[in-house]
C-alpha cells in the first residue's frame, strides 16, 4: 500500500509541538520543562521561613543544652524551652514585620520620587532610560526609539525606572505580614523538635540532641534542594552548624554551672 501523501504545508508534528519535538504547553518530548518556568519567590515567605525553622531549631537545642550543661533539671529544662520558643517566635515575627514594612516604604518612597521625576522632567527620564539600553548592548538609534516607545505609558515608564534602577518591581513587594507569620510558624515548629523528648518524658539530653540533629540534616537538605543545590551539602552544613552552637552553648552552661554551684 502506498504511502499516504501529506498536503502542501500540512502539519504533521504531533498536537502541541514544534520542529525541535519541544511542546509548546512547556514540556519536551521526556517531559522537561522547556520554558524555564520559575516559582514565585516574590511573595516574601521563603526566606524567613527557611531562616525561622532553622534559627528555631538550633536556638532552642543550644538552649537546652546549654542548661543541661549547668545541670538543669528536665522541668527547668522544658521550662527554658518553651520560653526560648515563646520569646523567640514573637521576636522573630515582630522584626520581620517591622524590617519587611520599612524596607516596602523606603521603596515606595523612592517609586513616588521617580514618579515626580517622570512627570516634571520626562526627556531627561527618557535619555536615561535610552542610556541604560545603549549600555547593555542596544544601538543608539533604537536604544532611544524603546525608551520613547515606552516614555508613552506613564505607568511602563515608571516600571521599567524602577526596575533598572531599583532592581525591584514595586508591583510585587514581599508581604510585611506573611514574612511574619512564616517566621513565626516556622520558627516554633523548628524550636519545638529538640524540646519533644522532654515534653514526652524522656529526659535525657542525648535523645533532643539526636533528633535535632536528623532535624537539621533533613532541614538543610530540602532548603539545598528547592534553591537547586545538592542535597549532602546543605544538610552536612546545616548539622555543622547546629552542633557548634549546641557544644558552645554546653560548654558556656557547664562552666557557669561550676561556678554558681
Amino acid at each position: 500500500m502506498a504511502p499516504v501523501s501529506k498536503p502542501h504545508g500540512q502539519d504533521t508534528r504531533p498536537h502541541g509541538h514544534d520542529v525541535r519535538g519541544h511542546d509548546v504547553r512547556g514540556h519536551d518530548a521526556r517531559g522537561h520543562d522547556v520554558h524555564g518556568h520559575h516559582r514565585d519567590v516574590s511573595g516574601g515567605w521563603l526566606r524567613p521561613a527557611v531562616f525561622g525553622s532553622m534559627d528555631g531549631l538550633v536556638t532552642n537545642v543550644s538552649l537546652i543544652a546549654g542548661v543541661s550543661g549547668g545541670h538543669g533539671s528536665a522541668h527547668a529544662v522544658v521550662l527554658a524551652g518553651l520560653a526560648g520558643l515563646s520569646a523567640g517566635a514573637f521576636s522573630m515575627a515582630a522584626g520581620e514585620f517591622v524590617s519587611v514594612s520599612s524596607q516596602n516604604e523606603l521603596i515606595e518612597a523612592e517609586v513616588r520620587k521617580e514618579q515626580y521625576e517622570l512627570e516634571h522632567h520626562p526627556e531627561a527620564e527618557r535619555l536615561e532610560l535610552a542610556a541604560v539600553f545603549r549600555k547593555r548592548g542596544v544601538d543608539a538609534d533604537l536604544a532611544f526609539e524603546v525608551a520613547g516607545q515606552l516614555s508613552r505609558s506613564p505607568d511602563e515608564a515608571l516600571g521599567v525606572h524602577v526596575r533598572e534602577e531599583l532592581g525591584v518591581d514595586h508591583n510585587e513587594l514581599p508581604s510585611p505580614l506573611t514574612a511574619a507569620g512564616a517566621s513565626l510558624v516556622t520558627f516554633a515548629i523548628g524550636a519545638l523538635i529538640p524540646l519533644l523528648p522532654y515534653l514526652a518524658g524522656f529526659s535525657v539530653l542525648w535523645v533532643a540532641l539526636a533528633l535535632a540533629a536528623v532535624a537539621a540534616f533533613v532541614g538543610g537538605g530540602l532548603v539545598s534542594r528547592i534553591t537547586d543545590r545538592p542535597f549532602l551539602r546543605g544538610a552536612l552544613r546545616q548539622l555543622l552548624l547546629a552542633a557548634v552552637a549546641a557544644g558552645l552553648t554546653y560548654g558556656i552552661g557547664a562552666a557557669v554551672g561550676a561556678v554558681v554551684s
